[in-house]
């Protein structure tokens, strides 16, 4: 997946502003206890960050 999907998915769920906002504070646990963005600053996949977030919040199918 490319970062420009996952962005694209990310505001498709959250919304525009909250998207952004969503992926500094909230830690995940499968992302070993990191935010979205720091998961992404340190190399992760955006397509397993995905994943993890699809973990923890109620994403639609039609965008997992």
């Amino acid at each position: 997946m490319r970062l420009s999907e996952f962005w694209k998915r990310m505001k498709l769920h959250f919304g525009d502003s909250y998207a952004e906002s969503w992926a500094h504070d909230y830690v995940i646990a499968d992302l070993d206890g990191r935010t979205v963005i720091q998961a992404l600053a340190d190399g992760i996949a955006a397509k397993e960050v995905w994943h993890a977030v699809c973990g923890v919040a109620d994403v639609a199918p039609r965008l997992r």
